[in-house]
């Protein structure tokens, strides 16, 4: 079954990079136009380019997922370009800081939701007027196994809580939105290569650290390897398509299994 999305127009957040920029070029691949949301101008410009060299369509709208001022901004760029938003992937978000509880501070609580919860409501709330005007428009919001299934990485308290309000919010939201023939599916990710790991702020876990050992390989599909990011591309382009035309307010974990290893 080939996957089609020719002549529609799909906006991805936090698309400059990794687990973004992979849904990205499958939805290029796939035939629809494609709207990039990241706060880094370069980076979006690269990925702009990069699409634009595969014979895609493609145009970057610089925003903060957090301001609602920005991201209103960045749809009516798109709206402006090219008539209307048919598929919206909100992907935008951040690791943020993982600490004990009692020494995370508001701050970093804040800033790990306004990113990662408020960012995708925010997504949302700027797209839906246009997705109504839309013949089978589509939103995926791109949760985690954290929060979801699995609460056993100690310190990401509010990670683990922004996932899964993201939860939340799809399924609300496609209940909601149904009757505007509006789907919304929410895709929770397990380990992929992208090297957000990295990025992860770690503070004092050893003091909350929880005596826990795991069967050898950690991702027990593939003996232990992380996912790759064009997998998550490939299961959003299905979920944005008319081939999964009946499915909506549906968690679709991808993660190899390790969730059910490691929740």
């Amino acid at each position: 079954m080939d996957i089609s999305l020719a002549g529609r127009t799909a906006w991805v957040t936090g698309g400059s990079e990794g687990i973004g920029r992979a849904i990205a070029r499958q939805l290029a691949e796939c035939g629809a136009r494609v709207a990039l949301t990241a706060r880094d101008a370069a980076d979006l410009e690269d990925a702009v380019g990069e699409l634009e060299r595969s014979g895609a369509e493609a145009m970057a709208a610089a925003a903060d997922v957090s301001s609602p001022d920005e991201m209103k901004r960045a749809v009516q760029q798109i709206v402006d370009r090219w008539g209307g938003l048919d598929t919206v992937v909100a992907n935008a978000g951040t690791n943020g800081t993982w600490a004990p509880i009692d020494e995370l501070t508001p701050d970093e609580w804040s800033q790990t939701i306004a990113v990662n919860l408020t960012g995708s409501f925010l997504t949302i709330h700027a797209a839906v007027p246009h997705l109504k005007k839309s013949d089978g428009a589509s939103v995926t919001l791109i949760s985690s196994v954290n929060g979801t299934r699995v609460f056993s990485n100690e310190g990401a308290s509010a990670y683990a809580s922004s996932k899964a309000g993201q939860l939340a919010l799809g399924k609300m939201a496609a209940l909601e939105l149904a009757q505007f023939k509006i789907r919304v599916n929410v895709v929770c990710p397990g380990a992929f290569d992208t090297g957000i790991h990295e990025k992860t702020d770690k503070q004092d876990l050893d003091k909350i650290d929880t005596p826990i050992e795991f069967p050898e390989g950690s991702v027990p599909l593939t003996q232990g390897d992380m996912g790759d990011p064009s997998q998550i591309g490939k299961l959003v382009a299905f979920l944005s398509s008319d081939a999964a035309g009946h499915i909506t307010g549906t968690p679709v974990w991808i993660d190899g299994a390790e969730s059910l290893l490691q929740g």
